[in-house]
């Protein structure tokens, strides 16, 4: 079993019941996160991309927790420089962690930080954890290689942006759905800023038309999938 909370934009944190792994933890200055970042007790981060509105307050939680950052090489790089834990990984990668698997998939879009510092490429997330499959799509765009993801692995849960502008929306993100067919479709990245707002219901009742479940998660939000 695993227990999934949604902290808002595109902030997850996975509880297995031994060890608690947060994705792209941005709380400071997300207006819909539910907690404040000293609130965070996780043993691992996982970071998609080093956009702020991602890599958040990564540094401050791997320093509190002495929690390990796993990144692509060129962010875990920065990561490590700062004086926390890292693990270098690259699209195409997995390894076993002690709570479970990790793979970085390929995502469309950009990876930079605020001085436009390159951080290596972007990347999506299947994270297998509690005997549970996650898809965390990261920041993208449809493609069509989420077909063969889906084909490749049984996705227990699909977390996918709909926000539009700068990844996909709700369309596209239906598309995406069909590509991988997760048992559960959650929708993510949207309503935190103007540029990306969207109507999640209308999302859900969509995928819910090609026969995926699918349901949406409010801010702070804890849900168990076994």
């Amino acid at each position: 079993m695993l227990k999934i909370q949604y902290l808002g934009h595109s902030a997850f944190i996975f509880d297995d019941g031994k060890y608690r792994v947060i994705i792209d933890p941005f709380i400071t200055g997300n207006p819909l996160a539910p907690i404040k970042w000293e609130d965070v007790n996780a043993q691992f981060i996982i970071l998609t991309h080093a956009h702020s509105d991602h890599f958040g307050d990564t540094l401050a939680i791997a320093k509190k927790n002495d929690a390990t950052v796993i990144a692509v090489n060129e962010l875990s790089t920065y990561v490590a420089k700062k004086g926390a834990k890292s693990h270098f990984m690259h699209i195409g990668g997995s390894w076993m962690f002690p709570f479970g698997k990790v793979k970085f998939t390929q995502a469309f879009h950009g990876s930079s930080l605020d001085n436009n510092e390159y951080m290596g490429e972007p990347a999506g997330v299947l994270l297998t954890m509690g005997g549970i499959t996650v898809y965390h799509t990261g920041d993208t765009g449809i493609f069509g290689d989420m077909k063969l993801i889906g084909e490749m692995n049984k996705i227990d849960v699909l977390l996918c942006p709909i926000g539009d502008n700068f990844t996909m929306g709700i369309d596209d993100a239906v598309k995406a759905s069909e590509f991988v067919q997760p048992h559960l479709a959650i929708p993510m990245h949207y309503n935190t800023f103007p540029q990306i707002q969207a109507d999640p219901n209308e999302f859900v009742a969509k995928v819910k038309q090609i026969g995926i479940d699918s349901r949406v998660m409010q801010f702070g939000e804890i849900i168990n999938i076994d």
